[in-house]
Formats: structure tokens, C-alpha cells, sequence
């Protein structure tokens, strides 16, 4: 991180989170700045096989193998890394680059990178303002940032300028428009029910904090400026076609695997952590490869991508 990047703010003062409300950009850096140190956790993000397998999955899916690997690349919205280098890991990419508009997270990603070994420099970045010169990436990655940009259409113009002619991009973990109702909905119906429940007397020892679970309200309030879209996958590629982009693709993903997955992520959000044994976390991960291949195998075949959680995207620069 250069030093003329501004320092992560993790502990953001009441007035501080008050303007944000107003203003998605000072939420998105003050909202990731505080979950920088954590993210990687609250998420299940780790650096080994079970994510190396998940990303270059994703990214295979979408965009295949050919032009692997990709020289250069920039993860946009790289939170604490966990696409970037995953993939660098997995063979898809040689030499990377994180951006992302929280101090915080470049701090982690970069922390991450060095402790794997990668070669990867970093730089806080507004997506609408990318601060890497035109032609300068093979390939632009991102993973879960779309839905938190102002102007999606304007980052996709500023993707395919620093991307190299004939450049990629890949975009995944989007919640589509139909997806997102029924997650919101599955996750407030677990929180509500996990918080009360463990209010009785033989449940107590399954019951956070309250400190903490007044904390995590409180991001969950601030989680919602933050989000700032869902998309239907027409639309969003007619976004990425009306900023010039080429061959664009959109795929879903995860519709099964997201009815399980959002209870059992806001489970484990609410009760402590301490409470979550490896035996558990096997369970919750097994489970959702199971359903993930009942998704990819039989239900992407028979229901409309609408339904899907997930969308993907891909496309090039002429």
C-alpha cells in the first residue's frame, strides 16, 4: 500500500456512522474498514484447497480455461483477497493487484498475499476512479463488489480501460434480484429465532453476548446501505454490453446450496464461536457441496437463472 493511500478507520465515530447513512461510499469504506480484521472468519474465507477449488470453479464456469494463466491482474473490491488469490494459488493468474475502497481490507489482503507467498501490490481505489493507467491488465477480477458500487455501468467503463485489448473480466458472487428476497428473508428469520431461543435458561450458554449481538445489529443496519443493488443477469449484461464491453456472458449459480447456506451463516453469526466444532463446519460445508452439485447437476437445467442466488459475469475488452 503506497503512502499516499489513507489509513484503515476501524472505529468509527458516532457522527461518522451517522453520515454514512447518506453517503454508500463513506458507508462501504467505514462498514469494511470495521470488518477488515474479521472478515475472513465471519465469511469461513481461508486460502487452502476448499477455496483454491471454489474460485477457480467459479471462475472456470463463466469464463473457461483458455488464456491461463492470465499474466497480470486486478482483483476491484478485493475485500480481504479471497478471489485474487485464491486463484493466483489455483494456476489462474501469474502477478496480482487488489484495490478496493476500505484502507482496512487492502491492509488484510495485502497481510494475506505476503503470507502466502504471492506477488501482489495494492491500492486503495474508488471503482469509479480505478488509480492504474489505461492497458494495464490482462484480466480484472471481483468478486461480491458489483452490488456495492454507485455506478455499476461507470466501473465497467473504467475496468475495460485499464484492461489490455482483448483483456478479461470476470465478476462473480452477485446477488440477483430474486435471490436476495428470499436470502434477506431466511437470514432475519434465523436471527430472530436463533437470539430468542437462546434466551432460555438451558440454552444460555448458546447465546452471545449482548454487547456483541447489539454490535452485529448494528452492522447488519449499516449492511443495508452498503448493498446498494440486486441484479436480474439480462440486465446486468446489457450493463456491461452499454460500457463497450464484448462477448458478454451472465451465469447463476447456487439456488439449493443458498436456501441451506443463509440459515446456517446467520446460525453461526449468533451463537458463539466457540460453539461451532469442527464436527459442525464439516457438516456445513459438506452439506453445501452436496446441494451445490444438486444445483449445478439437475436444477440449472430446469429452473430459470432468475432463481439462482448467485450471478457471474464475463466479457472482453475490443
Amino acid at each position: 500500500m503506497t503512502v499516499t493511500d489513507p489509513a484503515p478507520n476501524p472505529h468509527a465515530t458516532e457522527a461518522e456512522v451517522e453520515a454514512a447513512y447518506a453517503d454508500p461510499k463513506l458507508a462501504n469504506v467505514l462498514y469494511h474498514d470495521w470488518e477488515a480484521d474479521t472478515y475472513d472468519e465471519k465469511w469461513s474465507i481461508s486460502y487452502d484447497e476448499r477455496c483454491i477449488s471454489y474460485a477457480t470453479g467459479v471462475f472456470n464456469a463463466v469464463a473457461g480455461e483458455a488464456g491461463q494463466p492470465y499474466p497480470t491482474a486486478m482483483e476491484l473490491g478485493s475485500g480481504t483477497g479471497f478471489f485474487l488469490l485464491n486463484l493466483m494459488q489455483g494456476g489462474v493468474i501469474k502477478k496480482g493487484s487488489v484495490t478496493d475502497l476500505s484502507p482496512g481490507m487492502v491492509k488484510v489482503a495485502l497481510r494475506n498475499a505476503a503470507a502466502l507467498g504471492l506477488d501482489v501490490d495494492g491500492r486503495v481505489a474508488d471503482a469509479e476512479r480505478i488509480p492504474y493507467p489505461d492497458n494495464s491488465f490482462d484480466l480484472v477480477v471481483g468478486h461480491a463488489v458489483l452490488h456495492h458500487i454507485p455506478d455499476v455501468r461507470a466501473a465497467f467503463a473504467e475496468v475495460l480501460r485499464v484492461l489490455k485489448p482483448g483483456g478479461r473480466f470476470v465478476f462473480a458472487g452477485e446477488p440477483t434480484k430474486i435471490g436476495d428476497w428470499y436470502a434477506r428473508r431466511l437470514g432475519q428469520l434465523t436471527w430472530w429465532l436463533t437470539t430468542n431461543i437462546t434466551r432460555l435458561p438451558p440454552l444460555s450458554s448458546w447465546r452471545r453476548p449482548q454487547a456483541e449481538l447489539d454490535s452485529s445489529s448494528r452492522a447488519a443496519a449499516l449492511e443495508a446501505v452498503v448493498d446498494l443493488h440486486t441484479f436480474d443477469p439480462a440486465e446486468l449484461e446489457r450493463m456491461a454490453q452499454g460500457a463497450g464491453a464484448i462477448g458478454v456472458r451472465a451465469v447463476t449459480e447456487e439456488f439449493a446450496a443458498a436456501l441451506a447456506g443463509w440459515p446456517i451463516r446467520t446460525f453461526e453469526a449468533a451463537v458463539p464461536q466457540e460453539k461451532l466444532t469442527l464436527r459442525w463446519r464439516l457438516f456445513a460445508y459438506h452439506l453445501w457441496l452436496r446441494l451445490s452439485a444438486l444445483d449445478k447437476k439437475l436444477l440449472s437445467r430446469v429452473l430459470p437463472r432468475e432463481l439462482f442466488y448467485n450471478v457471474m459475469i464475463t466479457g472482453q475488452k475490443r
